[in-house]
């Protein structure tokens, strides 16, 4: 069966913010799991390890919600879109304070806006033809 968008970007992302987790650990040795500065990941991104473990946990959920189906990674991508969003956001204000737990810098807020604006825009936009054929089908 041909996997809809919302699946298909729930995958993509998913299996790519899992690598992101894992890859960030190679960067985050001597790092303290709430510090407010990490190491840069791919040289651009900041992470320390809570940075680390929430995009695993992020990737998990958006790979699960993509592989189970329509409705559940429809569900996930407005999820973490909006959380991303929110993050995105509010990453500019507490960049330079303890409330940084995260370890954000200005490439990560960026990353994340964008990643929300495409979970957003597929969750709300895509797959609307695959909803109404199935309704108008029961």
């Amino acid at each position: 069966m041909k996997k809809s968008a919302n699946q298909l970007i729930g995958t993509v992302f998913g299996a790519v913010y899992v690598l992101v987790g894992v890859l960030g650990f190679t960067v985050t040795g001597g790092v303290g799991f709430l510090a407010t500065d990490g190491g840069l990941l791919l040289g651009v991104f900041e992470v320390n390890p809570l940075h680390n473990v929430a995009h695993l946990l992020i990737g998990a959920a958006l790979l699960v919600a993509g592989l189970t189906g329509l409705r559940a990674s429809k569900s996930v991508n407005v999820t973490v879109g909006a959380a991303y969003l929110l993050l995105g956001i509010v990453g500019f204000f507490i960049a330079d304070s303890a409330l940084n737990i995260l370890a954000l810098n200005t490439a990560d807020h960026v990353l994340h806006l964008a990643s929300a604006l495409l979970l957003l825009g597929v969750g709300f936009a895509a797959d609307r033809d695959v909803h109404a054929s199935r309704a108008s089908a029961a």
